[in-house]
Protein backbone atom coordinates (compact mmCIF):
# COMPACT_ATOMS: atom_id res chain seq x y z
CA UNK A 1 0.00 0.00 0.00
CA UNK A 2 1.32 3.44 -0.90
CA UNK A 3 2.23 5.98 1.73
CA UNK A 4 -0.44 8.64 2.23
CA UNK A 5 -0.06 11.66 -0.04
CA UNK A 6 -0.13 13.94 2.99
CA UNK A 7 3.10 15.44 4.29
CA UNK A 8 5.26 12.96 6.17
CA UNK A 9 6.35 13.65 9.74
CA UNK A 10 9.24 11.57 11.05
CA UNK A 11 9.82 11.98 14.77
CA UNK A 12 11.97 8.98 15.63
CA UNK A 13 13.87 6.08 14.07
CA UNK A 14 11.06 3.53 14.45
CA UNK A 15 8.53 5.75 12.70
CA UNK A 16 10.96 6.66 9.92
CA UNK A 17 12.14 3.12 9.24
CA UNK A 18 8.52 1.93 9.10
CA UNK A 19 7.64 4.58 6.52
CA UNK A 20 10.69 3.74 4.43
CA UNK A 21 9.79 0.03 4.52
CA UNK A 22 6.38 0.83 2.97
CA UNK A 23 7.80 2.59 -0.11
CA UNK A 24 6.35 0.67 -3.12
CA UNK A 25 9.60 -0.27 -4.87
CA UNK A 26 7.70 -2.39 -7.40
CA UNK A 27 6.06 0.83 -8.65
CA UNK A 28 8.99 3.26 -9.17
CA UNK A 29 6.79 6.05 -10.57
CA UNK A 30 4.86 6.14 -7.28
CA UNK A 31 7.86 5.34 -5.08
CA UNK A 32 9.82 8.40 -6.20
CA UNK A 33 7.11 10.69 -4.83
CA UNK A 34 7.19 8.88 -1.48
CA UNK A 35 10.99 9.09 -1.33
CA UNK A 36 10.83 12.77 -2.16
CA UNK A 37 8.50 13.43 0.78
CA UNK A 38 10.58 11.26 3.12
CA UNK A 39 13.66 13.31 2.27
CA UNK A 40 11.69 16.54 2.74
CA UNK A 41 10.76 15.36 6.23
CA UNK A 42 14.36 14.47 7.09
CA UNK A 43 15.51 17.87 5.84
CA UNK A 44 13.08 19.72 8.11
CA UNK A 45 12.79 17.39 11.14
CA UNK A 46 14.47 18.17 14.48
CA UNK A 47 15.93 14.65 14.68
CA UNK A 48 19.39 14.35 16.18
CA UNK A 49 22.26 13.76 13.79
CA UNK A 50 22.70 10.07 14.72
CA UNK A 51 19.04 9.18 14.06
CA UNK A 52 18.99 11.24 10.87
CA UNK A 53 22.13 9.45 9.67
CA UNK A 54 20.67 6.00 10.36
CA UNK A 55 17.46 6.82 8.48
CA UNK A 56 19.37 8.21 5.51
CA UNK A 57 21.36 4.98 5.35
CA UNK A 58 18.03 3.10 5.34
CA UNK A 59 16.60 5.18 2.50
CA UNK A 60 19.77 5.20 0.41
CA UNK A 61 19.23 1.83 -1.28
CA UNK A 62 15.57 2.52 -2.21
CA UNK A 63 16.72 5.84 -3.73
CA UNK A 64 19.32 4.10 -5.88
CA UNK A 65 16.90 1.32 -6.91
CA UNK A 66 14.07 3.67 -7.89
CA UNK A 67 16.41 6.02 -9.77
CA UNK A 68 17.88 3.14 -11.78
CA UNK A 69 14.44 1.74 -12.63
CA UNK A 70 13.03 5.09 -13.76
CA UNK A 71 16.16 5.86 -15.79
CA UNK A 72 15.21 2.98 -18.11
CA UNK A 73 12.36 5.16 -19.35
CA UNK A 74 14.59 7.89 -20.81
CA UNK A 75 18.18 6.67 -21.28
CA UNK A 76 19.14 5.59 -24.78
CA UNK A 77 16.22 7.60 -26.18
CA UNK A 78 16.35 10.27 -28.89
CA UNK A 79 16.83 13.86 -27.78
CA UNK A 80 15.23 16.26 -27.17
CA UNK A 81 13.39 14.02 -24.72
CA UNK A 82 9.62 13.84 -24.92
CA UNK A 83 7.51 15.42 -22.18
CA UNK A 84 6.98 12.17 -20.26
CA UNK A 85 10.62 11.12 -20.56
CA UNK A 86 11.83 14.56 -19.54
CA UNK A 87 9.57 14.54 -16.47
CA UNK A 88 11.03 11.25 -15.26
CA UNK A 89 14.55 12.50 -15.92
CA UNK A 90 13.98 15.71 -13.93
CA UNK A 91 12.50 13.72 -11.05
CA UNK A 92 15.47 11.36 -10.88
CA UNK A 93 18.07 14.14 -11.10
CA UNK A 94 16.23 16.03 -8.36
CA UNK A 95 16.10 12.87 -6.20
CA UNK A 96 19.89 12.43 -6.39
CA UNK A 97 20.45 16.05 -5.40
CA UNK A 98 17.89 16.05 -2.59
CA UNK A 99 19.50 12.94 -1.10
CA UNK A 100 22.89 14.69 -1.21
CA UNK A 101 21.34 17.74 0.43
CA UNK A 102 19.85 15.60 3.23
CA UNK A 103 23.25 14.06 3.97
CA UNK A 104 24.86 17.51 3.93
CA UNK A 105 22.23 18.81 6.39
CA UNK A 106 22.91 15.84 8.63
CA UNK A 107 26.64 16.63 8.49
CA UNK A 108 25.89 20.20 9.57
CA UNK A 109 24.12 18.84 12.65
CA UNK A 110 27.11 16.73 13.65
CA UNK A 111 29.00 17.90 16.74
CA UNK A 112 32.13 19.98 16.01
CA UNK A 113 34.49 17.46 17.59
CA UNK A 114 33.53 14.78 15.02
CA UNK A 115 34.68 17.03 12.18
CA UNK A 116 38.21 17.35 13.48
CA UNK A 117 38.94 13.69 14.07
CA UNK A 118 39.27 10.58 11.94
CA UNK A 119 35.56 10.00 12.48
CA UNK A 120 34.13 7.19 10.36
CA UNK A 121 30.56 8.49 10.48
CA UNK A 122 31.46 12.02 9.43
CA UNK A 123 33.62 10.65 6.62
CA UNK A 124 30.64 8.51 5.58
CA UNK A 125 28.38 11.57 5.49
CA UNK A 126 30.81 13.40 3.22
CA UNK A 127 31.22 10.29 1.05
CA UNK A 128 27.45 10.15 0.54
CA UNK A 129 27.37 13.84 -0.41
CA UNK A 130 30.05 13.25 -3.03
CA UNK A 131 28.35 10.07 -4.27
CA UNK A 132 24.87 11.53 -4.75
CA UNK A 133 26.05 14.78 -6.35
CA UNK A 134 28.24 12.68 -8.65
CA UNK A 135 25.28 10.48 -9.53
CA UNK A 136 23.27 13.57 -10.46
CA UNK A 137 26.10 14.59 -12.83
CA UNK A 138 26.15 11.08 -14.33
CA UNK A 139 22.37 11.23 -14.73
CA UNK A 140 22.65 14.33 -16.90
CA UNK A 141 25.41 12.73 -18.95
CA UNK A 142 23.65 9.42 -19.60
CA UNK A 143 20.43 11.28 -20.51
CA UNK A 144 22.64 13.35 -22.87
CA UNK A 145 21.74 16.59 -21.13
CA UNK A 146 24.18 19.38 -20.36
CA UNK A 147 25.21 19.41 -16.69
CA UNK A 148 23.70 22.44 -14.87
CA UNK A 149 25.86 25.22 -13.60
CA UNK A 150 27.29 24.62 -10.14
CA UNK A 151 27.19 20.83 -9.84
CA UNK A 152 30.92 20.33 -10.42
CA UNK A 153 31.65 23.17 -8.01
CA UNK A 154 29.50 21.43 -5.38
CA UNK A 155 31.39 18.17 -5.94
CA UNK A 156 34.77 19.93 -5.72
CA UNK A 157 33.59 21.77 -2.62
CA UNK A 158 32.79 18.56 -0.74
CA UNK A 159 36.10 17.05 -1.75
CA UNK A 160 37.87 20.21 -0.55
CA UNK A 161 36.17 19.77 2.83
CA UNK A 162 37.34 16.17 2.96
CA UNK A 163 40.90 17.33 2.29
CA UNK A 164 40.74 20.07 4.92
CA UNK A 165 39.60 17.57 7.56
CA UNK A 166 42.14 14.92 6.47
CA UNK A 167 39.38 12.39 5.77
CA UNK A 168 40.24 11.55 2.15
CA UNK A 169 41.12 7.90 2.78
CA UNK A 170 39.22 7.15 5.99
CA UNK A 171 37.44 3.80 5.48
CA UNK A 172 33.76 4.12 4.57
CA UNK A 173 31.35 1.17 4.13
CA UNK A 174 29.60 1.06 0.76
CA UNK A 175 27.89 -2.00 -0.68
CA UNK A 176 25.83 -0.21 -3.33
CA UNK A 177 28.61 0.01 -5.91
CA UNK A 178 29.65 -3.60 -5.33
CA UNK A 179 32.63 -2.96 -3.10
CA UNK A 180 33.72 -6.12 -1.30
CA UNK A 181 35.23 -4.07 1.51
CA UNK A 182 35.43 -0.40 2.38
CA UNK A 183 35.91 2.57 0.11
CA UNK A 184 36.70 6.21 0.91
CA UNK A 185 35.80 9.74 -0.12
CA UNK A 186 38.74 10.19 -2.48
CA UNK A 187 37.84 7.02 -4.41
CA UNK A 188 34.23 8.18 -4.84
CA UNK A 189 35.39 11.60 -6.04
CA UNK A 190 37.91 10.13 -8.50
CA UNK A 191 35.33 7.73 -9.95
CA UNK A 192 33.16 10.62 -11.18
CA UNK A 193 36.20 12.46 -12.53
CA UNK A 194 37.15 9.29 -14.45
CA UNK A 195 33.63 8.93 -15.88
CA UNK A 196 33.81 12.48 -17.20
CA UNK A 197 37.32 11.95 -18.58
CA UNK A 198 36.02 8.94 -20.53
CA UNK A 199 33.68 11.24 -22.49
CA UNK A 200 30.20 9.96 -21.65
CA UNK A 201 28.55 12.02 -24.38
CA UNK A 202 30.64 10.12 -26.95
CA UNK A 203 29.81 6.65 -25.61
CA UNK A 204 26.92 4.31 -26.25
CA UNK A 205 24.81 3.38 -23.22
CA UNK A 206 26.33 -0.08 -22.83
CA UNK A 207 29.81 1.49 -22.83
CA UNK A 208 28.71 4.11 -20.28
CA UNK A 209 27.58 1.30 -17.97
CA UNK A 210 30.95 -0.43 -18.20
CA UNK A 211 32.88 2.82 -17.70
CA UNK A 212 30.80 3.56 -14.60
CA UNK A 213 31.46 0.08 -13.23
CA UNK A 214 35.19 0.13 -13.93
CA UNK A 215 35.65 3.70 -12.68
CA UNK A 216 34.17 2.78 -9.30
CA UNK A 217 36.17 -0.44 -9.14
CA UNK A 218 39.52 1.13 -10.07
CA UNK A 219 39.29 4.63 -8.59
CA UNK A 220 41.51 3.57 -5.69
CA UNK A 221 44.35 3.32 -8.24
CA UNK A 222 44.21 7.09 -8.82
CA UNK A 223 46.27 9.51 -6.74
CA UNK A 224 46.03 13.26 -6.40
CA UNK A 225 48.41 15.93 -5.14
CA UNK A 226 48.59 19.73 -4.89
CA UNK A 227 50.91 21.65 -7.16
CA UNK A 228 54.54 21.35 -6.15
CA UNK A 229 56.69 24.44 -6.55
CA UNK A 230 58.60 24.22 -9.82
CA UNK A 231 56.48 21.33 -11.10
CA UNK A 232 55.54 21.29 -14.75
CA UNK A 233 51.78 21.09 -14.86
CA UNK A 234 50.03 18.49 -17.02
CA UNK A 235 47.80 19.80 -19.85
CA UNK A 236 44.66 19.28 -17.72
CA UNK A 237 44.17 19.61 -13.97
CA UNK A 238 41.40 19.70 -11.39
CA UNK A 239 40.71 23.26 -10.30
CA UNK A 240 38.50 23.25 -7.21
CA UNK A 241 37.20 26.70 -8.17
CA UNK A 242 36.17 25.78 -11.73
CA UNK A 243 32.76 24.37 -12.63
CA UNK A 244 34.15 21.49 -14.71
CA UNK A 245 35.74 18.13 -13.96
CA UNK A 246 39.10 18.92 -15.55
CA UNK A 247 40.24 22.19 -17.09
CA UNK A 248 43.31 23.29 -19.08
CA UNK A 249 46.09 24.12 -16.64
CA UNK A 250 46.67 27.35 -18.58
CA UNK A 251 43.23 28.59 -17.43
CA UNK A 252 43.89 28.06 -13.70
CA UNK A 253 45.08 31.20 -11.96
CA UNK A 254 45.38 30.06 -8.32
CA UNK A 255 47.81 27.20 -7.91
CA UNK A 256 46.62 26.52 -4.34
CA UNK A 257 43.27 25.36 -5.81
CA UNK A 258 44.87 23.09 -8.44
CA UNK A 259 45.13 19.32 -7.99
CA UNK A 260 47.09 17.06 -10.32
CA UNK A 261 45.85 13.55 -11.06
CA UNK A 262 48.30 10.66 -11.07
CA UNK A 263 46.90 7.77 -13.11
CA UNK A 264 50.04 5.69 -13.78
CA UNK A 265 48.83 2.77 -11.64
CA UNK A 266 45.48 2.83 -13.41
CA UNK A 267 47.21 2.87 -16.80
CA UNK A 268 49.30 -0.14 -15.76
CA UNK A 269 46.12 -2.02 -14.80
CA UNK A 270 44.56 -1.28 -18.19
CA UNK A 271 47.69 -2.44 -20.03
CA UNK A 272 47.63 -5.77 -18.15
CA UNK A 273 43.93 -6.26 -18.86
CA UNK A 274 44.39 -5.59 -22.57
CA UNK A 275 47.22 -8.12 -22.66
CA UNK A 276 45.07 -10.72 -20.90
CA UNK A 277 42.24 -10.16 -23.38
CA UNK A 278 44.66 -10.64 -26.29
CA UNK A 279 45.62 -13.94 -24.63
CA UNK A 280 41.90 -14.92 -24.79
CA UNK A 281 41.19 -14.65 -21.05
CA UNK A 282 37.39 -14.25 -20.63
CA UNK A 283 36.23 -10.84 -19.29
CA UNK A 284 34.49 -12.55 -16.35
CA UNK A 285 37.83 -13.94 -15.13
CA UNK A 286 39.30 -10.42 -15.25
CA UNK A 287 36.46 -8.95 -13.15
CA UNK A 288 35.34 -6.87 -16.14
CA UNK A 289 31.81 -8.22 -16.00
CA UNK A 290 29.65 -11.15 -17.01
CA UNK A 291 27.63 -9.08 -19.49
CA UNK A 292 30.34 -7.91 -21.90
CA UNK A 293 32.17 -9.53 -24.79
CA UNK A 294 35.96 -9.67 -25.21
CA UNK A 295 35.66 -7.47 -28.30
CA UNK A 296 33.64 -4.82 -26.47
CA UNK A 297 36.06 -4.80 -23.53
CA UNK A 298 39.12 -4.59 -25.78
CA UNK A 299 37.66 -1.69 -27.76
CA UNK A 300 36.59 0.24 -24.67
CA UNK A 301 39.85 -0.35 -22.80
CA UNK A 302 41.73 0.95 -25.84
CA UNK A 303 39.58 4.09 -25.66
CA UNK A 304 40.18 4.49 -21.91
CA UNK A 305 43.91 3.85 -22.18
CA UNK A 306 44.22 7.26 -23.87
CA UNK A 307 41.64 9.19 -21.87
CA UNK A 308 42.62 7.89 -18.42
CA UNK A 309 46.38 8.02 -19.00
CA UNK A 310 46.00 11.75 -19.78
CA UNK A 311 48.16 11.27 -22.87
CA UNK A 312 47.15 13.49 -25.75
CA UNK A 313 46.66 11.51 -28.93
CA UNK A 314 47.25 13.37 -32.18
CA UNK A 315 44.18 13.62 -34.38
CA UNK A 316 44.33 11.67 -37.61
CA UNK A 317 42.56 14.55 -39.32
CA UNK A 318 43.05 18.12 -38.16
CA UNK A 319 39.91 19.92 -37.02
CA UNK A 320 39.42 23.57 -37.96
CA UNK A 321 36.81 26.15 -37.02
CA UNK A 322 34.35 27.04 -39.72
CA UNK A 323 30.94 28.58 -40.22
CA UNK A 324 27.92 28.01 -42.37
CA UNK A 325 25.06 25.56 -42.33
CA UNK A 326 24.46 21.94 -43.20
CA UNK A 327 21.27 20.10 -44.10
CA UNK A 328 20.73 16.92 -42.08
CA UNK A 329 18.17 14.13 -42.13
CA UNK A 330 17.82 10.73 -40.43
CA UNK A 331 16.03 7.47 -41.13
CA UNK A 332 16.62 5.09 -44.04
CA UNK A 333 13.57 6.26 -45.93
CA UNK A 334 14.40 9.98 -45.78
CA UNK A 335 18.11 9.44 -46.41
CA UNK A 336 17.43 7.23 -49.43
CA UNK A 337 15.17 9.88 -50.93
CA UNK A 338 17.67 12.72 -50.55
CA UNK A 339 20.60 10.71 -51.89
CA UNK A 340 18.69 9.23 -54.84
CA UNK A 341 16.62 12.35 -55.52
CA UNK A 342 13.48 10.30 -56.10
CA UNK A 343 10.84 8.21 -54.38
CA UNK A 344 11.91 4.62 -53.69
CA UNK A 345 10.17 2.09 -55.92
CA UNK A 346 10.50 -1.63 -56.41
CA UNK A 347 12.39 -2.57 -59.59
CA UNK A 348 10.03 -3.24 -62.50
CA UNK A 349 10.87 -6.94 -62.50
CA UNK A 350 9.44 -7.35 -58.98
CA UNK A 351 6.88 -4.57 -58.85
CA UNK A 352 3.34 -5.57 -57.87
CA UNK A 353 0.65 -2.91 -57.62
CA UNK A 354 -2.04 -3.23 -54.97
CA UNK A 355 -5.59 -1.92 -55.38
CA UNK A 356 -4.64 0.98 -53.11
CA UNK A 357 -1.67 1.82 -55.35
CA UNK A 358 -3.90 1.90 -58.44
CA UNK A 359 -6.45 4.15 -56.70
CA UNK A 360 -3.68 6.51 -55.57
CA UNK A 361 -2.18 6.70 -59.07
CA UNK A 362 -5.61 7.20 -60.66
CA UNK A 363 -6.43 10.04 -58.28
CA UNK A 364 -3.15 11.92 -58.39
CA UNK A 365 -1.40 10.74 -61.54
CA UNK A 366 2.05 12.22 -62.10
CA UNK A 367 1.71 14.47 -59.03
CA UNK A 368 1.64 11.43 -56.70
CA UNK A 369 5.41 11.42 -56.32
CA UNK A 370 5.44 15.14 -55.52
CA UNK A 371 2.86 14.56 -52.79
CA UNK A 372 4.85 11.69 -51.30
CA UNK A 373 8.07 13.74 -51.42
CA UNK A 374 6.53 16.44 -49.21
CA UNK A 375 6.96 14.24 -46.14
CA UNK A 376 10.73 14.18 -46.56
CA UNK A 377 12.43 17.14 -44.89
CA UNK A 378 15.94 18.08 -43.85
CA UNK A 379 16.82 20.06 -40.71
CA UNK A 380 19.19 23.00 -40.83
CA UNK A 381 22.20 22.86 -38.48
CA UNK A 382 25.03 25.32 -37.91
CA UNK A 383 28.55 24.00 -38.56
CA UNK A 384 30.88 24.84 -35.66
CA UNK A 385 34.01 23.05 -36.86
CA UNK A 386 34.97 20.24 -39.17
CA UNK A 387 37.76 17.92 -40.22
CA UNK A 388 38.30 15.60 -43.17
CA UNK A 389 36.16 12.92 -41.55
CA UNK A 390 33.68 14.75 -39.35
CA UNK A 391 31.67 17.77 -38.25
CA UNK A 392 30.62 19.43 -35.01
CA UNK A 393 27.08 20.76 -35.47
CA UNK A 394 24.70 22.79 -33.33
CA UNK A 395 20.97 23.36 -33.65
CA UNK A 396 19.30 25.98 -31.50
CA UNK A 397 15.86 25.79 -33.08
CA UNK A 398 13.28 23.06 -33.23
CA UNK A 399 13.78 20.00 -35.38
CA UNK A 400 13.50 16.27 -35.34
CA UNK A 401 14.89 14.12 -32.55
CA UNK A 402 18.33 12.60 -32.79
CA UNK A 403 19.60 9.31 -31.38
CA UNK A 404 23.21 8.59 -30.47
CA UNK A 405 24.84 6.29 -33.01
CA UNK A 406 22.17 6.63 -35.68
CA UNK A 407 22.72 7.00 -39.43
CA UNK A 408 22.43 10.47 -40.97
CA UNK A 409 22.61 12.11 -44.36
CA UNK A 410 24.50 15.39 -44.21
CA UNK A 411 24.89 17.95 -46.96
CA UNK A 412 27.35 20.76 -46.12
CA UNK A 413 26.94 24.13 -47.79
CA UNK A 414 30.01 23.59 -49.99
CA UNK A 415 28.94 20.11 -51.18
CA UNK A 416 26.67 19.29 -54.09
CA UNK A 417 25.68 15.85 -52.77
CA UNK A 418 24.85 14.36 -49.35
CA UNK A 419 27.31 12.31 -47.33
CA UNK A 420 26.49 9.50 -44.94
CA UNK A 421 27.52 9.94 -41.31
CA UNK A 422 27.01 8.56 -37.82
CA UNK A 423 26.28 10.47 -34.60
CA UNK A 424 29.31 9.94 -32.33
CA UNK A 425 28.75 12.75 -29.76
CA UNK A 426 25.38 14.06 -28.65
CA UNK A 427 24.14 16.46 -25.98
CA UNK A 428 21.09 18.64 -25.40
CA UNK A 429 22.19 22.02 -24.02
CA UNK A 430 20.57 23.93 -21.18
CA UNK A 431 18.42 25.96 -23.59
CA UNK A 432 17.04 22.90 -25.38
CA UNK A 433 19.28 23.02 -28.45
CA UNK A 434 21.33 20.07 -29.66
CA UNK A 435 25.09 19.72 -30.14
CA UNK A 436 26.23 16.76 -32.21
CA UNK A 437 29.48 15.28 -33.42
CA UNK A 438 29.18 13.51 -36.77
CA UNK A 439 31.70 11.04 -38.19
CA UNK A 440 31.46 10.83 -41.96
CA UNK A 441 31.45 7.27 -43.29
CA UNK A 442 34.19 6.81 -45.90
CA UNK A 443 33.16 6.85 -49.54
CA UNK A 444 30.41 8.48 -51.55
CA UNK A 445 26.97 6.89 -51.03
CA UNK A 446 24.80 5.56 -53.82
CA UNK A 447 21.15 4.82 -53.04
CA UNK A 448 20.35 1.28 -54.19
CA UNK A 449 17.93 -1.57 -53.55
CA UNK A 450 18.76 -4.86 -51.80
CA UNK A 451 16.94 -8.04 -50.93
CA UNK A 452 17.75 -11.24 -49.07
CA UNK A 453 18.44 -14.39 -51.07
CA UNK A 454 19.66 -16.68 -48.29
CA UNK A 455 17.91 -18.74 -46.94
CA UNK A 456 14.87 -17.93 -49.13
CA UNK A 457 14.50 -15.20 -51.75
CA UNK A 458 12.55 -12.19 -50.47
CA UNK A 459 10.02 -10.86 -52.96
CA UNK A 460 10.52 -7.21 -52.04
CA UNK A 461 13.66 -5.07 -52.21
CA UNK A 462 14.56 -2.69 -49.40
CA UNK A 463 16.55 0.53 -49.28
CA UNK A 464 20.34 0.27 -48.99
CA UNK A 465 23.45 2.31 -49.76
CA UNK A 466 26.57 1.36 -51.68
CA UNK A 467 29.67 3.21 -50.44
CA UNK A 468 32.47 3.78 -52.92
CA UNK A 469 36.05 2.87 -52.05
CA UNK A 470 38.17 5.70 -50.62
CA UNK A 471 41.91 5.25 -50.94
CA UNK A 472 42.74 8.24 -48.69
CA UNK A 473 40.98 6.52 -45.78
CA UNK A 474 42.18 3.05 -46.82
CA UNK A 475 38.51 2.03 -47.11
CA UNK A 476 37.25 -0.57 -49.54
CA UNK A 477 33.81 -0.52 -51.12
CA UNK A 478 31.13 -1.29 -48.52
CA UNK A 479 27.40 -1.64 -48.07
CA UNK A 480 25.10 0.09 -45.58
CA UNK A 481 22.11 -2.06 -44.64
CA UNK A 482 19.40 -1.98 -41.97
CA UNK A 483 20.33 -3.58 -38.63
CA UNK A 484 19.82 -7.34 -38.53
CA UNK A 485 20.77 -8.19 -42.10
CA UNK A 486 24.29 -9.37 -41.42
CA UNK A 487 25.27 -12.99 -41.22
CA UNK A 488 28.74 -14.12 -42.25
CA UNK A 489 28.73 -15.38 -45.87
CA UNK A 490 25.06 -14.52 -46.37
CA UNK A 491 24.14 -13.94 -50.02
CA UNK A 492 22.06 -10.89 -50.90
CA UNK A 493 20.95 -9.40 -54.19
CA UNK A 494 21.59 -5.78 -55.11
CA UNK A 495 19.80 -3.75 -57.75
CA UNK A 496 21.52 -0.70 -59.20
CA UNK A 497 21.49 -0.38 -62.98
CA UNK A 498 21.54 -4.14 -63.08
CA UNK A 499 21.07 -7.10 -60.73
CA UNK A 500 24.10 -8.65 -59.00
CA UNK A 501 24.77 -10.80 -55.99
CA UNK A 502 27.28 -10.36 -53.19
CA UNK A 503 28.46 -12.27 -50.13
CA UNK A 504 28.55 -10.42 -46.77
CA UNK A 505 31.90 -10.75 -44.98
CA UNK A 506 32.42 -8.48 -41.96
CA UNK A 507 30.67 -5.75 -39.98
CA UNK A 508 32.74 -2.56 -40.16
CA UNK A 509 30.45 -0.08 -38.37
CA UNK A 510 27.23 -0.50 -36.48
CA UNK A 511 24.53 1.71 -35.00
CA UNK A 512 20.99 1.40 -33.68
CA UNK A 513 19.53 1.53 -37.20
CA UNK A 514 22.28 0.39 -39.57
CA UNK A 515 25.32 -1.76 -40.24
CA UNK A 516 28.16 -0.96 -42.62
CA UNK A 517 29.38 -4.23 -44.06
CA UNK A 518 32.32 -5.40 -46.10
CA UNK A 519 31.44 -7.76 -48.95
CA UNK A 520 32.72 -9.61 -51.97
CA UNK A 521 31.10 -10.36 -55.31
CA UNK A 522 29.71 -13.85 -55.80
Amino acid sequence: MNISSAAISITDFKTGSGIIARVPLSNPAAAIHDLDRILDSLLTSPLDDQTCFQLLEHVRRPVVHVAEELAKRYVNKPVPLGDVEDTFFRQVAALWLKTAKAYARCAEKSPPESKNTQDNRFATLLHRCIYFIGMAILEYQRARQEVPWGLWLDLHGHYGTVEDLHLTTVAVPDIIEGHTGNTHCAAAYFSFILCDMAGNYSLALRDQILVHRWAFAWSSLVDIHPVIVGETLPPFVIDLMQDVALCPSSESLRTDQIRCLETSRLSARIRKLRLKLRQHTPPSELALGEDCTPQQCARLLSHLSHHWSQVRVARKFRRHATSGVAQVCAGFEDIHYFISGKIFEQPERTRVYSRRDFEYLFAFGESSQQIQAQKYVMDTWEVVNQSANGFRLIRSVGGRKMLYGQLLALCPRDSDRPLLGQVTWLMQDRKGGLIAGIRVLPGLPQAISARLIDPMPNEQYERAFLMSALAAAEADQSLVLPTGWFRADRIIELFTDDVWRIRLKTVIDTGPDFQRIGFEAC
